[in-house]
């Protein structure tokens, strides 16, 4: 299992920008993905972006082109940088990571941070 940190939410305006940052407890070149997930009142968690552990990334299609996905390696770090937040972005901010156990794998939450977009 993996400890996960996450930081750097808050309220921002739309149009503004946020970088969350999830700080693993162990090296993520030992981890198979890591993603950051949202949930929004009343809805269902979702994923937006995922990286693996060969740098392949997935967005979801509503943030395509404004979040950015990415991993610092020395830090055990995996950012999201998210530009022009729109109001529908808010929610809270979840980062998961992948690891494999046994024949399967074992996913690991943080316990998230909210992200509130708002003027």
């Amino acid at each position: 299992q993996v400890q996960l940190v996450e930081s750097g939410g808050g309220l921002v305006q739309p149009g503004g920008s946020l970088r969350l940052s999830c700080a693993a407890s162990r090296s993520i070149f030992s981890i198979q993905s890591m993603g950051w997930y949202r949930q929004a009142p009343g809805k269902q968690r979702e994923l937006v972006a995922e990286m693996t552990s060969g740098a392949t990334t997935v967005y979801t299609d509503s943030v395509k082109g404004r979040f950015t996905i990415s991993a610092d390696n020395t830090k055990n770090t995996v950012s999201l940088q998210m530009n022009s937040l729109k109001p529908e972005d808010t929610a809270v901010y979840y980062c998961k990571a992948r690891t494999v156990s046994g024949p399967g794998s074992l996913d690991s939450w943080g316990h998230g941070t909210q992200v509130t977009v708002a003027s």
